[in-house]
């Protein structure tokens, strides 16, 4: 049994994005995190791995600095790492990108008790396309916003996060099924992991690997085959230093409408 996980590496929103001359972000310019809910995607698949003895294979597709990343996976306890990487594939949209991940977990094979994981969506785009495409270009049922999971024999009860309360679904493996933070705290690396992570294998799939799958059309990846683009990235401007009033109701109505008419917002 097999729990693969597709986690990005996404850029730090606390710093500068780097943009490219054709719009798209440089990502390998850029400090970079794991995306918030592909972390609880990876404790899902680490506490599914406690209870079963799964093997836990990381998969992430982006420039070779995500290496890193995947390392930092597997010292958390996940048992093999693999990264898509090529030219072929830079500027890929959310089709484009779930075709190329299909693709790589189909090379990877998908079996009767597989679970595969995915976050709800990433924070650099947050279109949370991308796990539903995958499922759908591998032919599995998923369970989207999952909150809580609790998996017996090829059947998986899942609690799914809606927006006014939640949902009881069962579904049966294989399948693919997104997660939200609120359904774990990721745990740290471990001490003695860390020391193994680069003995741990990391494979490389790149176009060569890839282009002989029945899902890769090689006119539909990469950025000229990409049906949407981005047309301009770039960083929000800085917000003004916040100005706090103090005094009575009255007092601080009367000084926030004066300051208000000196800027004559009023």
């Amino acid at each position: 049994m097999k729990a693969i996980v597709c986690v990005k590496q996404v850029p730090d929103t606390s710093g500068v994005v780097a943009v490219k001359a054709d719009g798209t972000m440089d990502r390998a310019a850029m400090a970079t995190i794991t995306n918030h809910d592909d972390l609880a995607a990876v404790e899902a698949a680490l506490e599914l791995k406690d209870k079963t003895g799964c093997e836990v294979i990381v998969v992430s597709m982006g420039p070779p600095p995500a290496e890193g990343m995947l390392r930092e996976l597997i010292a958390m306890g996940a048992d093999r790492g693999v990264l898509i990487s090529a030219r072929e594939f830079g500027g890929s949209d959310t089709y484009a990108t779930s075709q190329i991940i299909a693709a790589a977990v189909n090379k990877i094979g998908v079996d009767k008790e597989d679970v595969v994981f995915c976050g709800r969506q990433a924070i650099d785009g947050d279109t949370a396309q991308v796990g539903p495409q995958i499922a759908e270009k591998l032919g599995l049922p998923q369970v989207t916003y999952a909150a809580d999971i609790d998996k017996d024999g090829d059947k998986l009860t899942i609690k799914r996060l809606l927006e006014d309360g939640h949902m009881m679904l069962s579904v049966e493996t294989p399948c693919l099924v997104t997660t939200v933070k609120e359904l774990n705290n990721p745990r740290y690396m471990n001490v003695g992991l860390i020391q193994e992570c680069f003995d741990k294998p990391l494979d490389i799939f790149d176009y060569e690997a890839l282009k002989d799958e029945p899902l890769i059309d090689p006119d539909t990846i990469g950025l000229e085959g990409s049906p949407t683009n981005v047309y301009k990235s770039f960083s929000p401007p800085a917000k003004g230093a916040c100005q706090m009033l103090e005094g009575s109701d009255r007092g601080t109505v009367d000084e926030l409408t004066g300051i208000l008419a000196d800027k004559h917002l009023i």
